[in-house]
């Protein structure tokens, strides 16, 4: 197998260990596959607001965040962001909340975060700014900043129906994914997924989807592993993944991510 040129990653539950840390030894192959010339790329569905932190954590590499909606240098710096359409996001908003009663709403901005009274305290940091009234007050009016995302929630609905049924209620208005495990749909612009932006901003490099080793678990993972010409599945990951994926590595308890790297390297020097 030919060496890739771009390595994708997601983080969690892929590149990070259970407990959100990063082994010294996934650290050590990120920045060595950086020195052999082969950029990495962190792919995620965490917020633009999150970045700077990562950065701290993971070290200088571009960061697709919010599912595809934006990416940023690594410096932290926003250097593309495919924000929701007002009109979209004021129609997914209302229709959901018409199709599925009990839903409550989150929206996340380029640095920015706000939720419904009623949304879960447990999915976010204490940084979160409450909204005043309904999302839908907030989401019609065209913002400054970008508007990158938009949570959901429901309070009893198992995941599966939920996700279906807010697919269904929101249709071509937005795309819908989930990747936490918990009751929680996440919708980013029509046509915005972790593999369309990595394909565009692969090809600013003149790497092509086949040059490029895509590692993730979890269902928004899935279009970004079903371009990569070369595409991994973590052993945790999500039936669905371990079905699509090309290969298999380790957990990322097991720093499985680092293992593929160093295989890479080996046939680098050999």
């Amino acid at each position: 197998m030919a060496t890739p040129r771009l390595i994708a990653t997601d983080l969690d539950g892929t590149l990070l260990r259970s407990d959100g840390t990063l082994s010294p030894r996934t650290r050590a192959a990120l920045a060595a596959v950086e020195r052999a010339g082969i950029p990495v790329v962190l792919v995620t569905g965490r917020p633009s607001r999150v970045v700077d932190a990562l950065l701290e954590i993971i070290g200088p590499h571009h960061v697709i965040a919010a599912n595809g909606a934006a990416v940023h240098t690594p410096d932290g710096s926003l250097a593309l962001a495919s924000p929701l359409p007002p009109a979209a996001a004021t129609g997914l908003v209302t229709g959901l909340r018409a199709a599925v009663p009990g839903v409550s709403f989150a929206v996340e901005y380029d640095r920015d975060f706000g939720h419904e009274p009623d949304y879960p305290t447990w999915s976010f940091g204490s940084d979160a700014v409450e909204l005043v009234g309904a999302a839908e007050a907030l989401v019609s009016r065209t913002p400054a900043r970008p508007l990158l995302k938009i949570l959901a929630h429901h309070p009893t609905l198992p995941l599966d129906d939920f996700v279906a049924r807010a697919a269904s209620a929101v249709g071509p208005c937005a795309e819908t994914t989930h990747s936490t495990g918990l009751s929680l749909v996440e919708f980013s612009a029509p046509g915005v997924t972790k593999a369309t932006t990595l394909v565009e901003w692969s090809k600013r490099l003149g790497i092509g989807a086949d040059e490029i080793a895509a590692f993730g678990d979890m269902p928004n993972d899935l279009p970004m592993l079903t371009v990569a010409g070369h595409s991994y599945a973590m052993a945790n990951a999500h039936p669905d993944v371990l079905a699509t994926a090309r290969h298999r590595t380790s957990s990322n308890d097991e720093d499985g991510v680092a293992q593929v790297l160093e295989g890479f390297l080996d046939t680098l020097v050999a």
